[in-house]
């Protein structure tokens, strides 16, 4: 019977070495490595590939193999092929993006730094210079932008592993509602409801963040997830 992936992956940590300088864990040749675990070639080796598959073992040739932090190659597909079989929807990513970003904005309001609340400021900039000049495409990408930061305020590793697995479906989420506020004229309220959120995390607000964001996403709706999200901005 297979030795479970995480069992073996503890093993494996406990014979890397660190390397000076990068940190990075690396793993002894094969041959040694099979010995001390007690395992044959063959069988070390499906283990190692899929681990390698998953994004946490990464070959470098001249220079050994190395247990790496995970890539979000794996993530992505598993969400890419989640949705395409059904088990997540539209309605999913819309509902989930309305509550992960009220929190988001909440922890922005703890931890922004005053660079940083600059940094949110030059993306509203942006995105109010594009809706007044009518190119959407551009606000769309301040948008993103803006939201983007704000993640990287928080700095949490787990939130950072679900914004890179749902890239696309949470682009596409956003990109829909950008053209929603465009076609019912709400575009101008829709990027000012956004100076509401930097202003709570500047003064140090989270309660307020919190609330500048619902209201944020309560100006508009998306498609088939218009019930689900109004229920959650409601709450």
């Amino acid at each position: 019977m297979q030795e479970p992936l995480d069992r073996f992956v503890l093993r494996l940590l406990a014979l890397a070495t660190v390397d000076d300088g990068t940190g990075a864990r690396r793993l002894p040749p094969e041959r040694e490595l099979g010995d001390a675990l007690g395992m044959s070639r063959g069988a070390l080796r499906e283990q190692l590939s899929v681990l390698e598959r998953l994004g946490f073992l990464r070959r470098t040739q001249g220079r050994g193999t190395y247990i790496d932090t995970p890539s979000y190659g794996f993530v992505r597909m598993y969400f890419t092929i989640a949705q395409s079989l059904g088990y997540i929807t539209d309605p999913h990513v819309a509902e989930a993006r309305v509550l992960v970003e009220q929190a988001v904005a909440e922890a922005a309001a703890r931890k922004a730094t005053p660079a940083q609340i600059d940094d949110l400021r030059g993306a509203l900039e942006r995105m109010n210079a594009a809706e007044a000049s009518g190119d959407i495409e551009r606000a769309h990408e301040a948008d993103a932008d803006f939201h983007r930061r704000l993640l990287d305020v928080v700095d949490n590793p787990v939130l950072d592993l679900l914004r890179e697995g749902l890239q696309r479906a949470l682009n596409d989420d956003m990109r829909a509602r950008r053209e929603a506020v465009t076609r019912d004229g709400s575009g101008t309220e829709f990027d000012l409801s956004h100076d509401d959120i930097v202003a709570a995390i500047a003064a140090g607000d989270p309660e307020g963040a919190r609330i500048a964001m619902r209201r944020h996403f309560g100006i508009t709706t998306t498609g088939a997830a218009e019930t689900d999200v109004a229920d959650v901005v409601a709450r």
